[in-house]
C-alpha cells in the first residue's frame, strides 16, 4: 500500500471531506474548488475576483469555494480523489501534486492549453509541474523569501539591520526579551512555525540549512543528509528552538500575525507576509530587505489543476478557468493584488510598487533562488515527499525534545530518508 493510500485509510473518516464530497458531480452548472487560502489576505481576494469573473463569462456556472486547512489539506484532498469526488479545480502544494499525478488523478493539461492557445514558455517553476512527460499543473507561485525587520525593536537595542548568520543570531537573542519582569518572554528575536503540517515546518528549517550549505538531495536525487553541513544546518535550527528565540508550539499564520502586531523582530518569509504586515498594530515600524540568510529559501509553492474523473464538458470549463488564471490580466493581479511574484514572463507589473513598496526585491530574491536551484521539493523524492517530510519533522522534533546530537540525526536522517526512497 503506498504512502498516499494509507493517508486515506486514516483520513476516511474526517467530517469535513464528507461534506465536500456530499455534493454530486454529474452537472455542470457547479465546479467545485478546494483551497487553504480563501481566506488569505490579498491572494485570497485574487481569487474571489478570478471567480467572479469565471462566473460572469460563463453564465449558469459558480464556482463552489470551499476552505481547508492548510495542515489537514493532504489527507483531506486524497479522500476527496480516491472517493471518486475530487473538485474539479484542483488547488494543491508543489510538493503534493506528484503523488496525485502518479495515481491517474490529473488531467494532462497540454491539449486543452494547446486548444486554448495559451503561452507557457518562461512560465517560472512550470518544468516542476511536468510529471511522466505532462503537464499535470500550471505553476501558480514560483516565490523567493525576504526579511522583515522591526525597526523600533531592533533600534531599542542598538542593533544594525542583520546581513549574515552570525549578525542574525546576535539579534535575534538580543531581542528576546521578558519586557515586564514576570518571568514570561513576550517578545521574540524570531518567529517559526513548529506544529501544523510538515511542509511548512521544513521549510522553516531550511533558512537555517541552505545558509549551511546542506540541502536535502543533489541535483541527481542522492540523500545528502549525512554531511557536515547539514549537521550545522540542524544545530542552527535546534539552537533557535531550544534557547526560545521563537514562540513554541505556534503555527505560520500565528507568527506571522504576532510579527506584524511587533511581538517579534525578525522574520525571515515568503511575499504573502507583506498583506499581513499593513494589517499588523505595528506596520509604521516594520521595514522589508534581503535575507540574511543565503541562498534565500525559495522555489515553487502552489499549483492549478484539473480532476481526470470528471466529464469532458466539465474539463472543458475548468480549462477556461486555468486560462483566465493564466492571462495577462490575472497574471498583473497576481502582482498587483496578491501582492505575490506572477509566474508569467511577460506579465505587466507596473504599479506593484504602490501597494508592494518591495515589490523588485520580491521579483531580485525570486531570481536569486531560482539561480541557486533552491527548490522546496528534493529532487528525487517527489512522490515520497510527504511521508520524507513528515521524517524530518519528527526526527528534529525528537533532536530537541531528547537533546540529541545533530550529527547522530543527520546519520538517522540519512538512512530513513534512502529507505523512503527505496519504497
Amino acid at each position: 500500500m503506498t504512502g498516499t493510500f494509507s493517508r486515506v485509510a486514516r483520513a476516511a473518516g474526517a467530517a469535513v471531506a464528507i461534506s465536500l464530497a456530499a455534493a454530486s458531480l454529474a452537472s455542470a452548472d457547479v465546479l467545485k474548488l478546494v483551497s487553504w487560502q480563501k481566506d488569505e489576505s490579498g491572494v485570497g481576494t485574487w481569487w474571489s475576483n478570478l471567480i467572479s469573473e469565471f462566473e460572469a463569462s460563463h453564465p449558469g456556472t459558480t464556482i463552489e469555494w470551499t476552505k481547508v486547512d492548510r495542515g489537514q489539506y493532504v489527507d483531506q484532498m486524497t479522500t476527496l480523489f480516491a472517493g471518486g469526488q475530487p473538485p474539479h479545480i484542483v488547488h494543491l502544494a508543489s510538493f503534493e501534486y506528484q503523488s496525485f499525478a502518479e495515481n491517474g488523478w490529473l488531467e494532462n493539461l497540454d491539449p486543452w492549453l494547446d486548444a486554448a492557445g495559451v503561452d507557457r514558455n518562461g512560465w517560472a517553476g512550470q518544468d516542476t509541474c511536468v510529471w511522466n512527460g505532462e503537464t499535470a499543473c500550471i505553476m501558480l507561485l514560483y516565490f523567493g523569501f525576504i526579511m522583515a525587520y522591526n525597526e523600533e525593536i531592533l533600534a531599542a537595542e542598538g542593533l544594525e539591520v542583520p546581513s549574515n548568520f552570525d549578525e542574525f543570531m546576535a539579534a535575534v537573542r538580543a531581542t528576546t526579551k521578558d519586557l515586564n519582569g514576570d518571568g514570561i518572554i513576550d517578545q521574540y528575536g524570531t518567529g517559526h512555525e513548529t506544529r501544523g503540517g510538515s511542509g511548512q515546518y521544513l521549510t522553516e528549517m531550511l533558512n537555517y540549512v541552505l545558509d549551511a550549505g546542506a540541502y536535502w538531495t543533489d541535483k541527481d536525487g542522492n540523500v545528502t543528509m549525512d554531511t557536515p553541513e547539514m549537521v550545522e544546518g540542524l544545530a542552527r535550527w535546534k539552537t533557535v528552538i531550544t534557547e526560545g528565540l521563537t514562540p513554541a508550539d505556534s503555527s505560520a499564520g500565528e507568527i506571522r500575525t504576532l510579527f506584524a502586531d511587533g511581538k517579534i523582530a525578525l522574520r525571515l518569509d515568503g511575499p504573502w507576509l507583506y498583506p499581513i504586515i499593513i494589517k499588523g498594530a505595528a506596520a509604521d515600524k516594520i521595514k522589508i530587505t534581503a535575507p540574511a540568510t543565503q541562498p534565500p529559501v525559495g522555489g515553487s509553492s502552489n499549483v492549478l489543476g484539473m480532476a481526470s474523473e470528471i466529464s469532458d464538458e466539465e474539463k472543458q470549463l475548468v480549462a477556461d478557468f486555468i486560462a483566465l488564471a493564466m492571462s495577462p490580466k490575472f497574471q498583473r493581479d497576481y502582482a498587483v493584488v496578491a501582492h505575490l511574484t506572477p509566474p508569467s514572463p511577460t506579465a505587466d507589473v507596473t504599479g506593484a510598487e504602490e501597494g508592494t513598496p518591495h515589490f523588485a526585491l520580491l521579483v531580485e530574491t525570486q531570481q536569486a533562488a531560482a539561480a541557486a536551484g533552491v527548490d522546496r521539493i528534493p529532487t528525487g523524492l517527489e512522490v515520497q515527499y510527504n511521508a520524507f517530510g513528515k521524517m524530518v519533522k519528527e526526527e528534529a522534533t525528537r533532536m530537541i525534545i531528547d537533546d540529541l546530537d545533530p550529527a547522530d540525526v543527520a546519520k538517522t536522517m540519512q538512512a530513513k530518508a534512502e529507505a523512503i526512497q527505496a519504497q
